[in-house]
């Protein structure tokens, strides 16, 4: 293979991608294969010579297991997918180690597993507890699902994550309403809630250019995000970035490297990492990933340097994702540029317009940007 990676490179995070599913929901344009568990052993031996380019094992602070579905895994491909990273990736002391899940099929047994292997956080794919929307969305658990794999996962692990969609199509303010209630009720330390978004390549893409599907309209989509910050807020949740919300002393601490425009580990089909400056990304196909992996090939299939102006740029948006912002002295430091020299005039703009604030020498998002903030975003990427 062409790809190493310098030992004197030390990120302080490394995500792992695991592309098997039961099924491909419609909405979903992840890099995931379904129906092709006799690929899962082809694939462990391939993330395990990819990750021999380490040539050492490597010191993080957090790991993260995302897919796909990780825990479809029958138990004993779990638990040799777990060795792989742990052996390759030693955790820090008080290390977070999170995990993606989906509730159906997550069972006792793989809670073990994840246990024993040190996973301290799992990400459960919730997306709904209304049996309608769980249809419409083809998703292939119950609510009563959800609550089991949450209970599961209390007994033995230190933090439980769930993702909710909001904005279904033909969905009202009174289902997600409920959706918050039912989560809630579960008493999670994170959770993370998304607009459904209808992207090409996707089923739900095709349904919705052949008018077999509407997208919900944007006024009651703000509504039902709204209703997320308040309720989310009144509960006791830090509403820390633009769609995360977390109990004290849960926040996603991976994502939060990040948000923080900071190197990264990757491997797996389709999975991007951030090393030395340089943006790799995988091939998305896993039969792609697969070939050139086992042939000894890189598994690289676009590779970027951004130049310092770039990542400058990109470091500001991401970090303005944040509820915190961003400082503009620690940014200047950090990057070598100053905020009003990379984006003045668009920084004032979306000022006026109420969609930031800029005082005491910090920048962030208004709560009526969070509302329009992936508008904002590309002025401030665009040179």
């Amino acid at each position: 293979m062409s790809i190493k990676v310098p030992q004197t490179t030390a990120p302080k995070a490394a995500y792992i991608h695991v592309p098997f599913c039961s099924h491909r929901c419609g909405y979903c344009n992840f890099t995931l294969i379904a129906g092709r568990d006799d690929l899962i052993e082809a694939y462990l031996t391939a993330l395990e010579r990819e990750l021999s380019l380490l040539e050492t094992p490597r010191p993080v602070e957090t790991l993260f297991i995302g897919g796909g579905t990780p825990t479809h895994l029958p138990p004993a491909e779990l638990r040799r997918l777990l060795a792989i990273v742990r052996r390759w990736f030693s955790l820090a002391a008080g290390g977070e180690f999170s995990i993606e899940a989906n509730p159906f099929g997550f069972d006792e047994d793989r809670v073990k597993i994840l246990a024993e292997y040190g996973v301290t956080r799992l990400s459960l794919g919730a997306q709904s507890f209304d049996a309608g929307k769980l249809k419409l969305l083809e998703r292939d658990h119950t609510p009563a699902e959800i609550a089991r794999s949450v209970e599961l996962a209390r007994r033995r692990l230190a933090s439980v994550s769930l993702d909710l969609i909001f904005g279904t199509p033909g969905e009202t303010l009174a289902v997600w309403r409920r959706d918050l209630a039912s989560a809630l009720e579960l008493a999670p330390d994170h959770i993370s809630t998304y607009g459904l978004t209808f992207e090409r390549g996707t089923t739900f893409w095709s349904r919705l250019t052949h008018g077999r599907l509407a997208r919900l309209d944007e006024e009651s989509e703000r509504a039902m995000y709204a209703e997320a910050i308040d309720a989310l807020g009144a509960a006791g949740f830090e509403h820390y970035e633009v769609s995360n919300f977390a109990r004290p002393g849960h926040r996603c601490r991976h994502n939060e490297i990040y948000w923080a425009a900071e190197e990264y580990y990757a491997a797996g089909p389709g999975a991007a990492r951030y090393l030395a400056g340089r943006r790799e990304t995988n091939h998305r196909s896993t039969t792609t990933w697969l070939k050139r992996v086992l042939a000894g090939q890189s598994p690289v299939a676009e590779s970027e340097t951004l130049s310092p102006e770039d990542k400058a740029r990109e470091a500001l948006v991401l970090a303005l994702r944040r509820m915190e912002g961003v400082g503009r002295r620690e940014f200047a430091a950090r990057t070598g540029f100053e905020i009003d020299a990379l984006v003045g005039r668009e920084l004032l703009r979306f000022v006026e317009l109420g969609l930031l604030c800029d005082q005491a020498g910090r920048v962030r998002l208004t709560r009526e940007g969070l509302f329009v903030s992936d508008a904002i975003w590309p002025a401030f990427l665009r040179r």
